[in-house]
Formats: C-alpha cells, structure tokens, sequence
C-alpha cells in the first residue's frame, strides 16, 4: 500500500501559482475520526481567499496546508472510538477546517453524514457547506418572519441558490443581486426581485430591508448598509472585518460556518428528493483544482464547482 497521496496545497500565500498538486504523506484515522477516500471535493470561495492570505487572522495556518473544506467519499478505515459508519459506507460532509483536496483525509465522524442513495458524489460534494451555511446565515440575527424584507448578494452562487429558497420558504420578500446570465435561474429558484448588478444599483431598487445576506463582500457591504430598515442587519460570510466596518447604529454580523451534521442530513435528503434545487456550475478534474479555485475568485456562475477525483 503506497504510503503518500495527491493533494492540493499552497507552500506560501500568493495569486494563482501559489495553489499546486503534490505528494504528501497518507494519513490515518485518529480518535473519533474516519478515514475516507476522497471521491469529490467542492470549490469553494474560501479557498482563494485562504491561498491570498485574505483570511489568515480568522483562519491562522501553518504552511504547507492542504485546501479544500468539503467532501463526498467512501469509507476506507474507522479510528478507535468511531462507531457511527462503516468501511465502504458513502459519507459526505464538512470538515470543519481545510485538507479535503487530498485522495484520503481523516475526518471527525461526527461531521460527516451518510450519502443519500439517488445522490452521486459529484453532486453530493456540492452540498455539505453552502447548503448548510445559506441556512445558518440567513437565521444568524435572529427568526426570520413571514413578509421580511431579504436582499441577497451573490444569488446564483452556491450559498446564494440555497438562501433563495430558504428566505422564500419563510414567506419573506426576497431581493436578489446577479449578473444578467443567472437572472432567469435566480428568479426560478423563488426570488421576488432580481437586480442585474451591471444594470441597476441595487440602492435604487431595494429600501426598508431588515435582512441583508452578503455572499460578495467589497464595496457591495459597503453599499448595503442604506438599503436597511431601522433595525435591520447585514450578514456577512466574505468578509471578516465586517465588524469594523459597520457604522455606528448598524448591526453587521460575521458568520463563520459551522458543522451540523443533523442540518446536512435534513437538506442532503431534500436534495436527494428533488425539494430542494442543487445546482452544479462545472466539473473538474482533480489536477485542474488550482485552476478552478482562481476561476471562483474571477468569474460569476451558477451554483458550485466541484472535482470529480476521478477525473
């Protein structure tokens, strides 16, 4: 049995060059842990911003890292004290820090979840971070109540597509940012109004809004504290120093993921079933992950980007 792997990783902070494939040494599975073969891992916005050094006060790391934050896989080895799966159960899920663009990584069992049958692992390693962050994000300050006035930036994203349908499911009123291509799918998915952020401001469209879920970041949160309602509040998932940059009087609020494998377990299941749109934007090959992660920070699209490590 060959004793090192493949992994995505970055040696120094840095652009494009800076995330590489290399060979590092094979992990096992610890206390609590399960050891999976990686199948699928999702793109995601983090991993740039980790490779860029944007994210290095929230995320402090020791280099070299491993990216990558999500996974769908196969169980390969349990580690002592592990007694909720199997080897060769289907597992996906979160892992709670970085390291799932490798071909095996040992992850708590208590993050992960069992793969829904009709739920391949391309697809499911889209799910376990956007779908259960757009939830926690959208009931960061507080319940939302039926007729909430909600803008969302980035709604074609991967968080973006889920919180669509959360915040419609709520019965609020949902404001929707998105370049022209994605309005149609945004508008699909629930939105009430979709502004074409090439077109129009959305400062000119949206007023009186209690809840702004801000998947963008920039001068966007910058722009979004006019639009809100007297007690009305920013949740930022971009930006960490959202805090410093809220004015007085305003409410800002940084959230930071968290696993919760009964969430994911719930949402994978509706996803599964076909009441819960998931949307794929690319599949890629496990050596074009670097490329992928520099597209995510320049180009707009559609739900997630994934690699299939098959590929």
């Amino acid at each position: 049995m060959t004793t090192t792997q493949r992994a995505v990783l970055i040696r120094a902070y840095g652009g494009a060059a800076a995330a590489e494939v290399a060979q590092i040494a094979r992990p096992a599975a610890g206390q609590g842990q399960v050891l999976v073969r990686v199948r699928a891992a999702g793109v995601n916005g983090i991993d740039w911003k980790v490779r860029e050094g944007f994210v290095r006060d929230a995320f402090p790391l020791q280099l070299p890292a491993v990216l990558g934050i999500e996974l769908a896989g196969v169980v390969e080895a349990v580690g002592a004290g592990s007694s909720r799966f199997l080897v060769g159960d289907r597992v996906m899920g979160p892992l709670g820090r970085l390291g799932a663009y490798a071909d095996f990584v040992a992850v708590d069992e208590a993050n992960l979840v069992r793969t829904p049958d009709s739920l391949d692992d391309v697809h499911a390693a889209a799910v376990p971070v956007a779908a259960v962050a757009a939830w926690q994000s959208l009931h960061h300050a507080g319940p939302i109540a039926a007729g909430q006035r909600i803008l969302i930036h980035g709604a074609a994203g991967g968080l973006g597509g889920y919180a669509v349908q959360y915040a419609k499911r709520a019965g609020a009123m949902v404001f929707a940012t998105a370049s022209a291509a994605h309005v149609e799918y945004v508008r699909s998915l629930g939105a009430d109004r979709v502004i074409d952020y090439r077109r129009e401001r959305f400062e000119s469209v949206a007023s009186d809004i209690d809840l702004v879920l801000d998947y963008v970041g920039g001068e966007v949160l910058d722009r979004s504290w006019q639009v809100l309602a007297k007690d009305g509040a920013i949740v930022g998932t971009t930006s960490p120093d959202i805090l410093a940059r809220t004015p007085a009087g305003r409410r800002g609020l940084w959230l930071m993921n968290q696993p919760d494998a009964a969430l994911l377990e719930r949402l994978a299941a509706e996803i599964a079933q076909g009441t819960l749109v998931s949307k794929l934007d690319e599949v890629v090959g496990f050596d074009d992950i670097p490329v992928a992660i520099e597209r995510n920070r320049t180009a707009a699209r559609i739900g997630k980007v994934v690699a299939d490590f098959s590929r």
